[in-house]
């Protein structure tokens, strides 16, 4: 029966395939595919771990007082009883052999299936036993992730053929449902078989569908149930443009969103077209067209889309999902050179470490925090932890050695931390010194993300070079709204009268003091505030490169002169989203 389940459109597009499920588990599962010659060593993993958990409850069987209630006894014998039992552990081995999934995945698959026939049993008893075999699962995760081996590179399309077939000649889409999705898992299925995913958590600004958009693959967040309501196999149909799952489609409902489908497919090539044209005004204005990268290799796309530099390298890719494992200087250095170097002379803008909130570095990073977005985080966290920081400053001074480097630290807020930003960064070169090692200049940035940065611009602009306007924070702790919270993402609102005031006051001072600016948030990508941006006066972009073509087509067809009144029009409103859809 077709149905449709509502979300949040966080990446544009048509998106039409099977569901592959990331089912939910107490105990953090790392999902990844395997090599087809991994196969045999990834089910003796499952078994090893099988069997451990089997001996252990064995142990405690055995061992058990002899005044011990007799219902304990009885429930490791369903334990047991479920950990030997053939059909289950099969169904999970047929997930590692067909779908090549690591045993971990294999799992929480099979439970999220079996726990669907618990749930529809009438006998209450029979239905309650879907928590035992919760807990048998996750003493068999636990055991994996003592032995789990590294993160395996997706196997190629090829190697995975005859497992995706809808018949013999066509190869099946896959879309990913789940729960959640961090920022580590969209890095992992960034170069897998995917074409869309929806989420049931989430907002338009949540890092999820940041990556999303980064990945140019159609994206539904805040879909609540999705994960719940949709089954292994179904086809999905994720529409990106109307925030709309549509699953088990009919035939009709199927050519309608095929034929959209390719219908965006061609805006896309129209597009590409423009990948060479100068970024410039009807009325003369060059406009620079930056990207945000993720990881060094990124810096393809960035080329391939005509950008002029890296606006934005989210450095704390590096340190995610690595388990408190992390990156050497050398390690980190060699990432930063391969990003300089792969922009051929073109200018990449680094930011140091960014973790914490809707980013954390692994599951343990903000247990202690009863509110991440407002704790330990970013430039915080850096300062707290002055050797980490330093081996950063080291590396990134390093790799500019190799090309122009701007260094970039987010969520400052206080001339304290200003301070003592600047005295590290003199420390490492100190150090550098030392050693003997090379080193390039860099120019330093401040991230403007905080109210209380926009409002203490004299100060920032004493120390910093260039000011860089993250507008997803600066949002987020503007209107006291958690932007990965979908609850309350009606209210995320980018074009409240606040926000705006803001942005256009950083803007003008920066001008008037004639340091660079640039916007390098969510907002800059978006087609529909470019003409708004440009009329308060910004020259400077940066995004994801999926977006450049489309911000350069606005910025084609628009005359930035002209623009000037309407767009203080628009700050002076109550209103400002009626006047920007004049």
């Amino acid at each position: 029966m077709t149905f449709a389940v509502h979300g949040l459109a966080v990446a544009r597009g048509i998106a039409i395939g099977r569901a592959v499920l990331v089912a939910s588990s107490r105990v953090d599962v790392t999902h990844y595919f395997i090599q087809p010659d991994q196969i045999e060593n990834e089910v003796a993993r499952l078994d090893v771990a099988r069997d451990a958990v089997l001996d252990e409850l064995q142990r405690l069987q055995t061992d058990m007082p002899k005044d011990a209630p007799h219902e304990l006894g009885a429930l490791l014998n369903v334990h047991l009883m479920l950990l030997q039992d053939e059909t289950w552990s099969g169904g999970v081995r047929q997930w590692i052999t067909e779908r090549l999934y690591n045993a971990e995945w294999a799992l929480t698959t099979q439970l999220d299936i079996v726990s669907r026939q618990f749930d529809e049993m009438e006998d209450p008893y029979l239905r309650e036993r879907k928590a035992d075999l919760e807990q048998v699962v996750e003493r068999v995760l636990r055991r994996l992730k003592g032995a789990a081996q590294p993160v395996a590179e997706p196997p190629p399309r090829a190697a995975r053929q005859q497992e995706l077939l809808l018949d013999d000649t066509l190869d099946v889409p896959l879309v990913l449902v789940a729960h959640d999705l961090s920022p580590a898992d969209m890095l992992q299925f960034k170069k897998s078989l995917f074409t869309g995913f929806v989420t049931d958590v989430g907002g338009k600004t949540s890092h999820t569908a940041i990556v999303a958009r980064s990945m140019d693959i159609p994206a539904v967040v805040g879909a609540r149930s999705a994960s719940y309501l949709v089954r292994q196999d179904d086809w999905v149909i994720i529409d990106g443009d109307a925030g709309v799952v549509i699953v088990d489609p009919s035939p009709i409902i199927l050519a309608e969103y095929g034929f959209k489908q390719r219908q965006g497919e061609l805006e896309r090539g129209r597009l590409a077209r423009l990948k060479n044209t100068p970024s410039v005004t009807l009325d003369g204005q060059k406009v620079e067209l930056l990207v945000n990268i993720e990881q060094p290799g990124d810096t393809s796309a960035a080329l391939a889309v005509g950008a002029v530099g890296v606006g934005l390298f989210r450095s704390e890719f590096l340190f995610m999902g690595r388990q408190g494992q992390l990156p050497d200087e050398e390690e980190q250095y060699q990432a930063y050179r391969q990003a300089v170097e792969g922009m051929h002379g073109m200018p990449v803008t680094i930011r140091t470490v960014d973790v914490g909130a809707d980013k954390p570095l692994d599951s343990r990073h903000d247990a202690a925090h009863l509110n991440p977005a407002l704790g330990l985080r970013a430039i915080r966290w850096s300062l707290s932890e002055p050797a980490m920081f330093l081996t950063q400053l080291r590396a990134i001074l390093r790799a500019a050695a190799h090309g122009q480097v701007h260094l970039l630290i987010p969520m400052l807020a206080h001339a304290s931390e200003i301070r003592q930003t600047f005295e590290l960064i003199g420390k490492a070169r100190e150090q550098l010194d030392k050693r003997g090692d090379v080193y390039g200049p860099v120019k330093v940035g401040a991230m403007i993300e905080v109210p209380a940065a926009a409002m203490s611009l004299p100060l920032f602009l004493k120390y910093f070079d260039f000011l860089s306007i993250g507008t997803n924070d600066l949002i987020q702790y503007t209107l006291a709204i958690d932007r990965a919270d979908e609850s309350v993402a009606h209210l995320y609102d980018q074009l409240h009268p606040a926000v705006l005031r803001l942005v256009a006051d950083t803007i003008a001072t920066c001008h008037a003091q004639g340091r660079p600016v640039s916007v390098c948030g969510e907002m800059a990508g978006d087609p529909s505030m470019t003409r708004l941006l440009l009329g308060l006066g910004l020259r400077s972009f940066s995004m994801h490169p999926s977006q450049i073509l489309s911000i350069k087509q606005e910025i084609l067809r628009a005359d930035a002169g002209k623009l000037q009144a309407w767009a203080q029009a628009v700050l002076e409103s109550e209103e400002p989203s009626a006047l920007l859809l004049e």
